[in-house]
């Protein structure tokens, strides 16, 4: 059983920055795509930003260039570095992996608030 844990979320003031970290219990070589999605209260769960099964990576138009997703093979972790944070940034970031044969895994989420 793969199992993806979340840390690094916290309580910010808009503009300043958080990085949350995503250690997998599998080598993150053996996932096809992996990555971060959020879900703030009210709303559905979105992508934020994932590495692709071609080595590529997909942001979603609202975090560019504010958000950077980086990993970490050899530490087996994901990390999402979040800058200049937006009161909108406020939710449940978890973290997401699938092998390519139909297994996709989540973990527990980390809260990311973004209050004045």
């Amino acid at each position: 059983q793969v199992q993806l844990v979340e840390s690094g979320g916290g309580l910010v003031q808009p503009g300043e920055s958080l990085r949350l970290s995503c250690a997998s219990s599998r080598s993150i070589n053996r996932f096809n795509a992996m990555g971060w999605y959020r879900q703030a209260p009210g709303k559905q769960r979105e992508l934020v930003a994932v590495f692709t099964w071609n080595g590529l990576t997909n942001v979603a138009d609202s975090v560019k260039g504010r958000f950077t997703i980086s990993r970490d093979n050899a530490a087996n972790t994901v990390y999402l570095q979040m800058h200049s944070l937006e009161l909108e940034d406020t939710a449940v970031y978890y973290c997401n992996a699938a092998d390519g044969i139909g297994n996709v895994y989540w973990g527990r989420g980390t809260q990311v608030t973004v209050s004045s």
